[in-house]
């Protein structure tokens, strides 16, 4: 069964950091070139991509807005992927969402194109 877990979630102040971790089922992984990337959502907005990995090259790729201030990593031998997040601003208050793509990452944020997701985990930033 294909699975997506994410943890990691609570209260940050604005200015302070968060690790956020997914785990991936090994089925999804094993064997299986993927693209493996976080979205979020808040309300009123439409889910938007914040970053990703693939798992074949390793290639990172961020949104606008979080580039420079978080980071997406991988540790493959635990089949997890981390979104640490530095200098958080109020504007990053959302649902962190960790999906899968079937293939590598295109650079493209089309939700339509990762078939799994996780539950997700709130994010709330305070003053």
């Amino acid at each position: 069964q294909v699975q997506l877990m994410e943890s990691g979630g609570g209260s940050v102040q604005i200015g302070g950091n968060l690790r956020l971790t997914c785990v991936a089922s090994p089925a999804l992984l094993k064997n299986n070139r993927r693209c493996l990337a976080w979205f979020r959502q808040s309300p009123g907005k439409k889910r938007a991509g914040v970053a990703s990995i693939d798992t074949g090259d390793g290639r990172s790729r961020y949104g606008d807005s979080v580039k420079g201030r978080f980071t997406i990593s991988l540790d493959d031998t635990k089949n997890t992927v981390t979104l640490q997040m530095n200098n958080v601003k109020p504007e990053d208050a959302a649902m962190y969402y960790c999906a899968a793509d079937s293939g590598f990452c295109d650079g493209s944020w089309v939700l339509g194109d990762f078939p799994w997701w996780g539950q997700g985990t709130q994010v709330t930033v305070s003053s």
